[in-house]
């Protein structure tokens, strides 16, 4: 087990891949803006800082594919029913910017601050990992869309897969290494991430008290997402869903680089409305002044809250 989380650089090999991927989750990148992320910066020898109150860990899937985990937790003793949960997405990219707010609301009277925030990252000191392309999404459908074509080089459609390692591999790890509460356990997630953290919603809805979806790729595979929506209303509405179902936040920003990813989310939180009267909680903000990749930054606090709301 490795102590702290540390941020350095370390692995250029990767650059090309996180290049790849954040071309997918951001339609509106610039290539320029890519060719920039790819120049390697110049070397130090200064150490690289340590987030306080945190450590990480590999932890392999069914198929033996490892994945990093980033780990932030209070100094206090749990609850007696255990520290509630937040898994985050993208966590080489996700992760310290929620880690650092639990640690500083920890020293308030807040219940936010005492609670577990986890990120699912990737073996790579880059911010995002073009395996993120194969654990969020379903595979291309055919014709492709025009803004995937130049992706198809690249494995998708292990969402299952990946929603499987959170709930049966890394569920009973964490509950292994900490003392954590069962029933209050939130999944975050950001564009890309955000579409699972929809998929999730939809497939396995009662499996977690609350999901975020920060500006969800709904338009993933001309919005295929959109027909489990249905089917998942339709289970809701005919009393077919055993259990609490999970709560849902949608946030997107002002200046999303796409009008569509504004669109589709406005249109999803309306459609999402009327399924309360048959128990799903859901509530939409639109960040104004901010663009996709800035949208998880300020959504860090109102995610926290939501996510540690109880019941």
């Amino acid at each position: 087990m490795a102590k702290g989380v540390a941020m350095s650089s370390i692995c250029e090999a990767f650059r090309p891949f996180a290049v790849a991927a954040l071309a997918l989750a951001w339609p509106g990148f610039s290539p320029a803006l890519a060719q920039e992320a790819a120049t390697p910066a110049a070397a130090s020898s200064a150490p690289g800082y340590v987030l306080p109150d945190t450590e990480t860990w590999e932890l392999k899937a069914a198929d033996g594919y490892p994945y990093q985990i980033f780990v932030s937790m209070p100094k206090e003793a749990p609850p007696p029913e255990g520290y509630p949960v937040l898994y985050v997405l993208d966590g080489n990219a996700m992760f310290a910017g929620f880690a650092e707010t639990r640690r500083i609301l920890a020293y308030t009277d807040s219940d936010v601050g005492k609670a577990i925030i986890v990120g699912i990252g990737y073996k790579t000191d880059e911010a995002y990992d073009v395996r993120r392309l194969y654990d969020f999404t379903q595979e291309f459908r055919k014709p492709m869309m025009p803004v995937q074509e130049p992706l198809a080089q690249y494995k998708t459609g292990g969402r299952e897969e990946f929603a499987r390692f959170i709930l049966d591999t890394l569920r009973p790890e964490l509950a292994r290494r900490y003392s954590v509460d069962s029933r209050r356990q939130a999944l975050f997630g950001h564009s890309l991430g955000g579409l699972f953290g929809l998929y999730m919603l939809y497939s396995h809805p009662t499996e977690f008290h609350a999901i975020i979806a920060a500006s969800p790729s709904i338009w993933w595979n001309d919005q295929a997402i959109v027909a489990e929506e249905r089917a998942f209303a339709a289970k809701l509405t005919q009393g077919k869903i055993t259990g609490p179902v999970s709560s849902v936040r949608l946030v997107t920003g002002e200046l999303d680089e796409t009008a569509v990813e504004n669109t589709d989310a406005v249109a999803l939180a309306k459609r999402l409305e009327p399924l309360s009267a048959y128990g799903l909680r859901s509530e939409f903000e639109m960040f104004k002044g901010e663009t996709h990749i800035t949208v998880p930054s300020r959504s860090v606090t109102s995610t926290l809250r939501f996510a540690f709301t109880w019941p």
